[in-house]
């Protein structure tokens, strides 16, 4: 059997409490303060404060600020001095940005052919991205997410521009009240998730680990992929690609899973776990019918309206059942 370190057998034991037990009231205002001495430092550990997180959420109130510990916005070492300080900064930084893509883009449209595709990439991801409320208020301005997305774009060399982009700065747009934040928690996020989420940088790296999570955890499902639904775990890449943000009833449970992702808690890489327990919830139909490729992507399409929470509860059993076998070489070398 796979030896555990403390911290793994820790967070087996976590994971399964997590789901065994009723999710508590999500962390509010005061609770979040009480995790910070007289000068703003930490007085709890950066993991306490991560597990409470998986096991109980963040309230609205203090998401905003949990963000910017989570991406790496502000370091957990900061005091509430230094962290008001890298807030200038950043939006100082940001406005610098600004201003040198005015100055360049005409550059940039005459010598890069891509950036101009990329740029009608984005305006028509825009358009097609439905920005009204439940009551049909317009949620977000559309220009400054082009703002941001073509700074983004340009001044982010490692992950190219993608279809989901805009929705994840919608997101951020939604969370926050000032531009320079949405810009650069959307930068520290990529920076932390481009090995879940950015398809040219460790999307495919999901993908096969993925089918490797089925071939140990689940022989009979992974043969019936392997034959009738060939290449069909290879074209989950949007469930990555989009950070499952089209599987949500609400834009509270996206935010709900993706800040679980950014604890690493109960374990890295706890997407490919959840994309696991995602296609767990379609295995019965597929076996039963007999499900070539495409009907079973068209099932795994049907995945909308999710709770964040089940969901996650499902992703920690597998965790828990993974610690609990004689793992492969690859699986622990990935999760554990």
């Amino acid at each position: 059997m796979t030896t555990l370190s403390p911290e793994n057998s820790l967070s087996a034991r976590q994971s399964a409490s997590f789901i065994l037990v009723k999710r508590k009231p999500a962390i509010d205002k005061t609770e979040w303060e009480g995790f910070f001495g007289e000068n703003g430092h930490l007085a709890k550990p950066r993991d306490f404060i991560c597990i409470d997180i998986l096991e109980r959420g963040l309230h609205p109130c203090v998401r905003t600020e949990a963000w910017k510990f989570l991406t790496g916005y502000y370091s957990w070492q900061s005091s509430q001095d230094e962290r008001l300080t890298v807030d200038s900064t950043r939006r100082k930084n940001y406005e610098a940005l600004c201003q040198m893509y005015q100055k360049i883009e005409p550059l940039l449209e005459n010598l890069h052919r891509n950036f101009t595709e990329t740029r009608n990439n984005i305006a028509s991801d825009i358009q097609k991205l439905y920005d009204r409320g439940p009551q049909g208020n317009v949620l977000i301005d559309k220009k400054k997410l082009e703002k941001t997305l073509l700074l983004s774009y340009v001044c982010n060399t490692q992950a190219e521009y993608q279809q989901g982009f805009p929705e994840m700065v919608m997101l951020f747009q939604l969370m926050v009240e000032c531009d320079h934040e949405t810009f650069w928690l959307f930068q520290f996020f990529l920076q932390k998730m481009e090995h879940s989420c950015v398809i040219n940088i460790g999307v495919d790296k999901n993908l096969d680990m993925l089918n490797i999570l089925i071939n140990f955890l689940d022989p009979v499902f992974a043969e019936h992929l392997k034959g009738k639904g060939a290449g069909t775990v290879q074209s989950l890449f949007p469930w990555f690609g989009f950070c499952f943000q089209r599987a949500f009833k609400s834009f509270d449970d996206v935010w709900r899973l993706w800040e679980v992702l950014l604890t690493g808690k109960p374990c890295r890489n706890f997407q490919v776990l959840v994309a696991h327990s995602m296609l767990q919830m379609v295995r019965k139909q597929v076996l039963q019918e007999n499900m070539a490729g495409d009907a079973i992507l068209l099932a795994c399409n049907c995945l909308i309206d999710l709770d964040a929470d089940e969901l996650i509860s499902a992703a920690c059993m597998v965790y828990a059942e993974l610690v609990q076998k004689d793992v492969p070489q690859p699986l622990k070398d990935f999760f554990l």
